[in-house]
């Protein structure tokens, strides 16, 4: 099926090059340097379409939420006339907030503990709403950290960043970005269930002994390590809010009903694949 990808960031690129030549298109403000069909679109603007829309399609989109009350996807979803037969949406486990080292699995409750988790959950909803009004599957994809090529604490170690002592850190939840491709084009298949499906390598060590792997395989020197007393004045409120939001995602549901088992399922692999 022809497939749209709305936002050809770090993970919708690789989705838009990983469809056929003649059955993709990509969208993004920004022009990027691909062989597949692309168009430069500002989803903030009120603007039409730079393509006309096929009788049947798929849509991805991975843009994050304007606002709670996410105007940006409000008002990409009134340009899409006639309606898809599929959305595919990209949220976030956030919305699961602090379960304090509990698993959580699609039929747990969310509950967001900060205004991003939230404006996600609001977007689901709004998502939710739309596609039941215009008879869309929806397929919502709840995404942990995502890591891979460009996209780990390099910099950070190098610069001798701290991280939290092993003994206070928090079950991790993370996907390699080729995964979490593989998990969008699934999702796209028309014989895949709607619905949500948690996403992720279901590898749950923490945040710390992954950057210690990585400073492993990169040769560099060992992360500083800090008490959750002393990062509550080194971090950031965001990264201090995410590292204390602590919970263990099942991924059955990606693996038995979306039909995804990852590559990476040993992030030990993963991080080594991003490095080369």
């Amino acid at each position: 099926m022809f497939t749209i990808v709305a936002g050809t960031g770090y993970t919708g690129r690789r989705v838009l090059e990983r469809l056929p030549t003649d059955a993709v298109a990509g969208l993004s403000r920004s022009p990027i340097d691909t062989d597949r069909p692309f168009y430069v679109f500002d989803f903030d603007e009120p603007q039409a379409l730079p393509l006309e829309l096929p009788r049947q399609y798929a849509v991805l989109y991975t843009c994050p939420p304007e606002g709670e009350d996410d105007a940006r996807l409000q008002r990409f979803l009134s340009h899409l006339t006639p309606a898809p037969t599929r959305l595919v949406y990209i949220s976030t486990t956030g919305v699961y907030g602090d379960a304090q080292g509990a698993v959580v699995t699609e039929a747990s409750a969310v509950d967001p503990g900060n205004s991003m988790a939230s404006a996600r959950v609001a977007a689901e909803l709004l998502a939710a709403s739309w596609a039941s009004g215009v008879n869309c599957d929806l397929v919502v994809l709840r995404v942990p950290g995502i890591y891979g090529p460009g996209r780990l604490p390099l910099q950070r170690l190098q610069d001798g960043g701290a991280f939290l002592a092993e003994i206070d850190a928090s079950p991790g939840n993370r996907i390699h970005v080729d995964d979490l491709a593989t998990c969008c084009i699934a999702a796209l298949c028309e014989d895949a269930p709607a619905g949500i499906y948690n996403v992720g390598d279901g590898d749950n060590r923490s945040a710390t002994w992954f950057a210690q792997e990585v400073a492993r395989q990169a040769d560099l020197p060992a992360p500083r390590l800090i008490s959750r007393e002393a990062a509550q004045q080194e971090f950031s409120r965001v990264r201090l809010a995410f590292l204390c939001s602590s919970r263990i995602v099942d991924t059955t549901k990606m693996r038995e009903v979306l039909g995804v088992t990852p590559r990476y399922a040993n992030p030990v692999d993963g991080i080594e694949a991003s490095l080369t």
